[in-house]
Formats: structure tokens, C-alpha cells, sequence
């Protein structure tokens, strides 16, 4: 029989392991999964206890044409109710809880800025339409800044949109054309964010785990402290065929020989690879210079151009770096404050920016409970800073030199919370910090060719799956861009009739377009 071994454990790798046993027809027990670290899941973290603290790098949102994501759980039991699935989950914690943000940028002076107008200039909105309209090839190797002027990114839209997706001025103008696109049919609600879902936990809670039990029920191992070092090739120029898998466990160097008929998943690059971890009292550590996750496909795409190009992505951490923290309290003084101030309740706020920013501040305050069992009297709240090299307002220092507690002194800087709330509000708070050096790697510019395809010319039985794998028309840093990954590939490898839906493309849609232009040139 014919096994399967997929390089890594986060989503696309589960995804991966899930299609072949559903649609490729595998047995469990012939499916194995290598994760270097020792616990599972990827970017799709969360851990850690009410009395030290919870802590998730980050989260992610959904929204309704996520067709492969929505596709792949629906027959995956959720953990509240095996006997509705997870998608089933998703879709009706939207319909009782959704966002409806209307304070979705903060100033200044501490007061909710009015989002009814995008804040375009007519210029502004010319640069716009010619992006979306520009062939992708037109914009390789250029920055969004290249693209737009200088007043385009002091816009509401601008500080919705890259709060919102993490992008920043200099990130790629290819991946932001194809958010423009992927993502046009959210414009008339996009200040609002009602056309986001989310998970009713913590993703790791509310994804992972479902999906590990899931395959874990069928047989599928999954390898942990077990790092895949390096791949070797049938003999031939450019050959596609892997032959050997080379790894260490324990410190131990080991080998897996590869029958011709077996399949090989990489899950190629990291973005939350050299994670630093700070406390309440300190703050991260620097991140390590190396990064293990990248060095395979270092490794694989030596004298490979069809592997794609590592290099574009994991060479330029300043311009691919920001912090989030976690933060769990043990009174409700903030979430009430917050309530109060956004005039909706925690779970229903959606996203909160600061504009004044030096760290361009965001927080949010989720449903509660955020983990699962996560104890009543306990509630926790997220935030990040897309400039975390930059001094702050308050702190005086760059927020990656910043302790917890001096993170939290800086939001309650911009929230201008009544000093009694703020002095109850920091004793009883504990926040994690953690700073991520490739967050955004995958929106730094790039060419066409830097990603390799899902299955590149030629391969045999081997795939790239994940953020760092070229899919046109999706868009990267979504859960459904690592599920279409995984989906393709499996598709592919077994030339299977059944292919992943296609992308959703609402600006072919005359409606969607007059909605979405009507929404920029409100004044």
C-alpha cells in the first residue's frame, strides 16, 4: 500500500492527511506527519492557563466564500458537539454573534473616528481601479508603495485594511491586488467587519484539535520532536521523484526510503518560525538567527528554480516583523470599559485601531470564552503592533523591548480609561508579548516564479503545500489559501476527478463592483 508523509503539522498538513483518507481513498495507518516542534497545529497556536496566562501568536478570520476551508469541515465533529461539525459551528456562531464594529479607528484624542467615508482622494480612487485592473505580471517585483501616493495611506481605508490583513507600504503589490480582488465583495461592510467570521474558540481549540482527533480516530501518526532535515532525489536532471527523507528525532539523524508509489508533502517556510516568547515583567527575547523551518526548502531548492525562491521571504525580517500579545484577565474591568466605549459587547467589536499609533495598535476583544474551559471569572483579549521597532507613545521604547505590563500601559494610553479602571485593570491583568520575525513574509515583494507550484513540472510524488506554495487568484495568510494547498495537491499527486471549488471572484460581478465603487466614493 501506498504511505504518505507530510513534512509539518499545521493546517495544510492536517488538511492534507484529511483529503487523502477522504477523497484518495488512504488508510490512516499509512499517513504520517513530522513536526519538529512538540506540540501540533503550526501558526494555528494557542496555550497556556488562567493563573500564568494564555497566549496565541495570532487569529485568523473567515468569511463566507472560504469554500475549501468550509468544504474540508464540514464532516469534522466539533469538540462541544460531536454532532455538529465544525463549519456548522462557524456558520451559526456568525448568525448569533457577529461583528458589527462602530468603532473601528480610534484617534488621537481617544475618540472614535467616523468610518462612513473611505477618506479617498479622487486620485486615491484612480490608483485604486488601475490595481485592480493591472495584470499581475505588471506589478512583479514592485511594493504597494509604487502604486499609490502618500495620502492613500493616511486614509481610513488604508488603516482599516492594513490593520485588518497585516499589510504593510512596502509589502507586495501582487498580494494586495489579490486581496483587492478576493476580498472586494466585503467593501460596503468592511468598517462594520459583519461579513467576518470567526471560530467560536481560539482556533487551535476550535481547528486543530478537531481535525488531530479526527485522523488520530483513523489511524494517522502524527511524529512530534521529529524535524525533516533534507530530501533526496531519484538520480536524472530535475527529477520529481523523491527517494529518500532524511530526519532527526531526539537528536538523532535518521532516514525513511520512499517507494515509488508513496507521496511526499512539504509544508515549505514558516511564518511563525523563531517565535519569541516574553512575561508580564519581560519582554522577548531576540529571536534566534536561524531558522530550522526554512532550512529544508533552503535545502530542496538548491539548483531547483522550480522549488521557487526561499530567499525572497526569510532574508528580510525587518520588513516582515510585528509583535501580538495576549491578555488575560481576572477582573472584567476592561472588557466593561471597552464595552462601554464601543457600544457593543465583548465578541460583537470587531477590531479596534489606533491611529495615532507609533506601533499602529490594534486590539480585540473575541467571545468569551476564548479557550475552552477557560474558567467564567476569567476573560481574555488580543492585540499586535505592525511597527514594533518603532518608539511608543507612552512607553518611550520599541515594543519589542517592552514587558507585558509595559504593552498593557501603552493601550490604556490610547484608551484614555478613567485612571481608577486603569490602576484595577493592571493589577489584575497578565500579559504574554511575542514577537514574530516572518509573520508577513509571505506579502513581501516577489516574482511569479519565488513560490513553486503545489505540484511543480515533472514531480512524481512530491508537493509543496502552505503559505509559500503558488496558488493563483487566493490569497496567502488564510486558513482556506493552506486548505486549497493541500487540497490541490492531493487532487493532483492521485489525478483525482474531484478538484477544489474555484476561487471566489467578486469583481467579475457586476453588483459586487457597483457596491464595491459605491462604497469608495462615499464622502
Amino acid at each position: 500500500m501506498a504511505k504518505a508523509y507530510l513534512v509539518g503539522s499545521g493546517v495544510a498538513a492536517l488538511a492534507a492527511a484529511t483529503f487523502l483518507i477522504r477523497d484518495g481513498g488512504f488508510d490512516g495507518a499509512d499517513i504520517h506527519l513530522f513536526e519538529g516542534r512538540r506540540t501540533i497545529g503550526g501558526s494555528l497556536d494557542a496555550g497556556g492557563t488562567p493563573e500564568v496566562g494564555y497566549t496565541m501568536r495570532g487569529g485568523r478570520m473567515f468569511e463566507a466564500e472560504f469554500r475549501c476551508t468550509y468544504d474540508l469541515l464540514s464532516t469534522i465533529p466539533s469538540l462541544d458537539d460531536p454532532s455538529v461539525s465544525v463549519t456548522q459551528e462557524i456558520l451559526a456562531g456568525h448568525e448569533d454573534f457577529a461583528w458589527d464594529d462602530i468603532a473601528r479607528l480610534v484617534d488621537g484624542e481617544g475618540k472614535i473616528v467616523d468610518t462612513a467615508s473611505m477618506g479617498f482622494s479622487e486620485h486615491d480612487r484612480l490608483d485604486l481601479v488601475r490595481c485592480l485592473a493591472a495584470p499581475e505580471g505588471h506589478l512583479a517585483g514592485k511594493r504597494i508603495t509604487d502604486c499609490f501616493g502618500e495620502h492613500f495611506f493616511t486614509t481610513n481605508f488604508w488603516f482599516m485594511w492594513c490593520t485588518t490583513f497585516a499589510f504593510q507600504p512596502w509589502h507586495s503589490a501582487i498580494e494586495f491586488r489579490r486581496y483587492l480582488r478576493r476580498f472586494i465583495h466585503l467593501f460596503p461592510e468592511f468598517a462594520s467587519m459583519s461579513g467576518i467570521h470567526r471560530t467560536r474558540y481560539n482556533q487551535y481549540d476550535s481547528i486543530v484539535r478537531p481535525l488531530t482527533q479526527w485522523l488520530r480516530e483513523r489511524g494517522v501518526t502524527v511524529h512530534t520532536g521529529c524535524r525533516v532535515t533534507d530530501l533526496a532525489f531519484t538520480p536524472g536532471v530535475r527529477s520529481g521523484t523523491v527517494e529518500t527523507i532524511y530526519l532527526k528525532r531526539d537528536g538523532r539523524d535518521e532516514k525513511i526510503a520512499v517507494a515509488p508509489e508513496d507521496l511526499v508533502f512539504v509544508t515549505n517556510g514558516s511564518m511563525t518560525d523563531a517565535s519569541s516568547l516574553g512575561s508580564h515583567t519581560t519582554a522577548p527575547p531576540p529571536a534566534p538567527e536561524r531558522s530550522d523551518a526554512w532550512l529544508l526548502w533552503h535545502r530542496v531548492a538548491r539548483g531547483r528554480e522550480d522549488f521557487g525562491n526561499p530567499d525572497a521571504f526569510d532574508k528580510h525580517v525587518k520588513e516582515s516583523k510585528w509583535e501580538s500579545f495576549t491578555v488575560t484577565a481576572k477582573d472584567p474591568a476592561f472588557l466593561a470599559a471597552l464595552e462601554k466605549f464601543s457600544g457593543r459587547p465583548a465578541g460583537k467589536g470587531g477590531l479596534m485601531t489606533f491611529t495615532d499609533s507609533n506601533w499602529l495598535l490594534t486590539i480585540v476583544a473575541q467571545r468569551q470564552p476564548v479557550y475552552q474551559g477557560q474558567p467564567e471569572d476569567v476573560g481574555v483579549w488580543w492585540g499586535y503592533g505592525l511597527f514594533p521597532d518603532r518608539a511608543g507613545n507612552h512607553a518611550g521604547k520599541p515594543m519589542t523591548e517592552c514587558s507585558g505590563a509595559e504593552i498593557l500601559d501603552e493601550v490604556l494610553h490610547h484608551l484614555r480609561l478613567d485612571e481608577e479602571v486603569a490602576a484595577r485593570v493592571r493589577e489584575t491583568s497578565t500579559v504574554l508579548p511575542c514577537v514574530m520575525p516572518y509573520i508577513t513574509s509571505q506579502f513581501l515583494v516577489r516574482r511569479r516564479e519565488d513560490r513553486p507550484k503545489v505540484v511543480p513540472e515533472g514531480s512524481v510524488n512530491l508537493a509543496f503545500i502552505g503559505q509559500f506554495a503558488e496558488v493563483p487568484d487566493d490569497v496567502v495568510f488564510t486558513v482556506e489559501y493552506s486548505v486549497r494547498t493541500a487540497w490541490t495537491a492531493v487532487s493532483q499527486l492521485l489525478n483525482l476527478d474531484t478538484q477544489p471549488p474555484a476561487v471566489y471572484k467578486g469583481h467579475h460581478d457586476p453588483h459586487v463592483l457597483a457596491a464595491a465603487l459605491e462604497t469608495m466614493h462615499r464622502r
